[in-house]
């Protein structure tokens, strides 16, 4: 037995576990929602990334400045660039987000983030945290939020993934205690379960949804999964109108793809890993990780972001410019919404139904087979324009559920 490494593991251990109580008594503090309604300028900060990201970054900056022109006039809206959160920089200070580029996203109440590369072993970067990861925490953007949508097939999901605990917070936080023993952490709080799945509820009520359901492995997980699940139930007692269910995430990926069950689901609400797992799976359905965008909300600040990679292969092969800039897009349309411009992001999503789904007049390929990125940002800006966008997307939604 190595006393020398059992002794490291309990000190790494036990400084794991006084941040975390750290953590707890910051998240007991009262603190308010950020109120967009009396806030002005609304700084919207554009984060490019890396990769294909600047490039479809700068098509989404235009759908903004579009739909928010007399916003940004007035000066009720503001919009800047943030620099510095490539892989390239990033690796060069050896920080996940640079201080100076995280003080500079703090200042923006909210943000549209292209693609991030998330280096791993093996890679010509060192094995920095992910800078995902890392925004979340520092800026306690607890909530991922992602829509998935298939008319034709009776699917209308909105997944609620806890975004700052789980296994993911505490992915570089593991120890090797020998050569032949690896050990990671995960961390459930009755603070972090709570306000997830709270927020879940209520949106639930909010949109007039009956169903939540909690998705985790507690049968197995018994402490940290166990709290999870135990903490939505006493929290689903105070929504009575609401039924509230729970799955084993290993059974739900199989239910989702169950053409007899999957329509049943409604708004589902889990920890950091299964939600990850799952909602690529579901973004599957409307057509790849590559149309759908993600919010990550918290109290006083909130990032919207495409949910697929920097594709650094499509820029090493001059491709760059032909990327599909739809699930950056997506997430505007979701950031918009947040600040209170709805029916603008209404307007946004059916135009992406019907420029995508629909009339297909260009379509990306990433490659000069298929439009450019601004092409196909023009050709949403144009469709938006068209007094028969409503009609037009109501045709493509009776044709998708007579298929």
């Amino acid at each position: 037995m190595d006393k020398a490494a059992i002794d490291k593991a309990k000190a790494h251990f036990g400084q794991i576990v006084e941040e975390q109580l750290q953590r707890v008594e910051e998240m007991k503090k009262p603190q308010k929602w950020i109120d967009y309604e009396k806030t002005k300028p609304i700084i919207i900060g554009i984060i490019g990334g890396d990769g294909i990201g600047p490039f479809i970054a700068e098509e989404s900056r235009k759908i903004l400045e579009f739909l928010l022109q007399e916003e940004i006039k007035s000066g009720k809206v503001e919009i800047r660039n943030i620099e510095g959160l490539t892989i390239e920089n990033r690796a060069r200070k050896m920080k996940s987000i640079p201080d100076e580029v995280l003080a500079e996203i703090k200042k923006c109440h909210v943000t549209l983030k292209g693609p991030t590369t998330t280096p791993r072993k093996g890679d010509e970067w060192p094995n920095i945290e992910s800078c995902n990861v890392s925004m979340r925490r520092y800026l306690d953007l607890f909530a991922n939020v992602r829509p998935v949508r298939v008319p034709k097939d009776g699917i209308d999901w909105m997944f609620f993934r806890e975004n700052t605990e789980g296994a993911y917070i505490m992915g570089s936080k593991g120890i090797n205690v020998t050569d032949d023993l690896a050990i990671d952490f995960k961390v459930i709080t009755s603070q972090g379960a709570e306000r997830i799945i709270r927020l879940a509820f209520e949106h639930a009520k909010k949109n007039n949804i009956d169903r939540v359901t909690i998705v985790t492995k507690a049968n197995v997980v018994k402490t940290s999964d166990g709290k999870f699940l135990d903490i939505g139930y006493k929290v689903a007692k105070e929504y009575p109108g609401i039924e509230c269910d729970d799955w084993y995430i290993d059974i739900m990926t199989a239910k989702l793809v169950d053409p007899k069950r999957r329509t049943q689901f409604k708004v589902l609400v889990l920890p950091n890993l299964y939600g990850d797992i799952l909602t690529d799976e579901a973004a599957e359905f409307q057509g790849g990780v590559g149309t759908a965008g993600s919010a990550n909300i918290g109290k006083q600040y909130s990032m919207f972001e495409a949910i697929h990679g920097s594709a650094p292969r499509m820029v090493k092969e001059g491709r760059a410019k032909y990327a599909d800039p739809s699930s950056m897009i997506r997430a505007a349309a979701m950031l918009i919404d947040h600040i209170g411009y709805s029916h603008r992001a209404k307007n946004l999503e059916m135009a992406l139904d019907v420029c995508g789904n629909y009339e297909k007049k260009l379509v990306t390929t990433g490659r000069d087979t298929g439009s450019t990125g601004a092409e196909y940002a023009q050709y949403l800006m144009d469709t938006m324009q068209d007094p028969k966008l409503k009609e037009k997307w109501e045709n493509y939604v009776k044709a998708e559920i007579e298929k």
